[in-house]
């Protein structure tokens, strides 16, 4: 059977409450009486119910992050961010993948107010507001914008959106498209959409704008809205993919019916991930901080933690990085 506190006790001669202080770091003991419990703990093994100690404690130092999937080179490299964060505060972090499915969402939210998490980082939002009042929680959103109760953090996406669209009609390009997300769900990342209309009318250019599934994190689904965009518009000579995960797809299908890139055709994608780099040809993009946003995100809800005050609205800017795909 595993060791427990009794057992800890015992072998060192000393009452459960004092192998408890040392547990919970409460109150005073020497050195050498810490030393001596210390060392029983490891010679049996003895390992502490953390969930008996969040009781204790009342603090978990767990929070809980919920995406809409950490297959997404964006959400993953975020998550990674958010997680080093985490530890280097003396945190652990619960990931939950929500899928955008609202039911998914809602029980990821009570599931975690159930296990006693401090805080939550949410970068899916299919609930109404009223849901969110009933967690009680600290939390922090990233592109979405919940109520102006909530903070959130996201990069400035109408100006990326106005860079990246300026730069196709600053290359050249007549006839423009963007593939995005779905415009039905409701993303502060929507405003790379304005930017490009606005900016495609500005210059008098001929454009149009075709979305993704409303899941949105659907590859197969990308690849077949490309091949339709370039089957309606065989001339388009310009695209603005609103993440490099679709611009990547972009890469490839052109590579199949052989449209050189950039001569025939140029592409700007959105993210800045770490393999936009490493596509063929480089993809010009538009960099989100992503690891400043990580880190400001968790800096609000330990803020939020320590009842100490937050600004609600927190809008990092972007770098336009313009590779071999323009």
């Amino acid at each position: 059977m595993p060791a427990t506190i009794k057992d800890i006790a015992k072998k060192v001669g000393v009452n459960v409450s004092t192998v408890s202080r040392v547990l919970n770091n409460r109150g005073y003991i020497s050195d050498s009486l810490r030393e001596k419990i210390e060392r029983a703990m490891i010679e049996l093994n003895y390992q502490p119910n953390e969930v008996a100690r969040t009781l204790f404690r009342k603090k978990s130092n767990m929070i809980g992050i919920i995406i809409p999937t950490v297959a997404h080179p964006f959400f993953a490299e975020l998550c990674s961010h958010l997680e080093d964060y985490a530890y280097r505060h003396q945190y652990k972090v619960v990931l939950c993948n929500s899928q955008h499915d609202r039911d998914k969402e809602l029980m990821y939210l009570n599931y975690l107010k159930a296990n006693q998490v401090e805080g939550i980082l949410m970068g899916s939002q299919t609930i109404n507001v009223a849901e969110f009042s009933k967690i009680a929680l600290p939390l922090v959103t990233f592109d979405r914008a919940i109520s102006d109760q909530i903070p959130y953090v996201s990069s400035d996406n109408y100006e990326g959106g106005r860079m990246a669209t300026e730069l196709l009609i600053e290359k050249g390009c007549r006839k423009i498209a963007m593939i995005t997300g779905s415009l039905k769900l409701p993303m502060l990342s929507n405003r790379r959409h304005d930017a490009f209309v606005e900016a495609a009318k500005k210059h008098g250019i001929w454009y149009t704008v075709l979305e993704t599934d409303d899941y949105g994190f659907n590859p197969d689904n990308y690849e077949g809205i490309i091949m339709e965009l370039f089957s309606k518009y065989p001339d388009i000579d310009g695209i603005f993919a609103s993440s490099d995960v679709i611009a990547a797809h972009i890469l490839k299908i052109c590579h199949q019916l052989n449209k050189k890139v950039p001569s025939q055709i140029k592409v700007v994608g959105y993210d800045g991930i770490a393999f936009s780099e490493a596509t063929a040809p480089p993809l010009s993009t538009v960099r989100q901080p992503i690891r400043e946003i990580a880190e400001l995100a968790f800096d609000l809800l330990m803020k939020q933690i320590n009842h100490e005050p937050v600004e609600c609205v927190n809008i990092l800017p972007n770098e336009l990085k313009i590779r071999q795909t323009t």
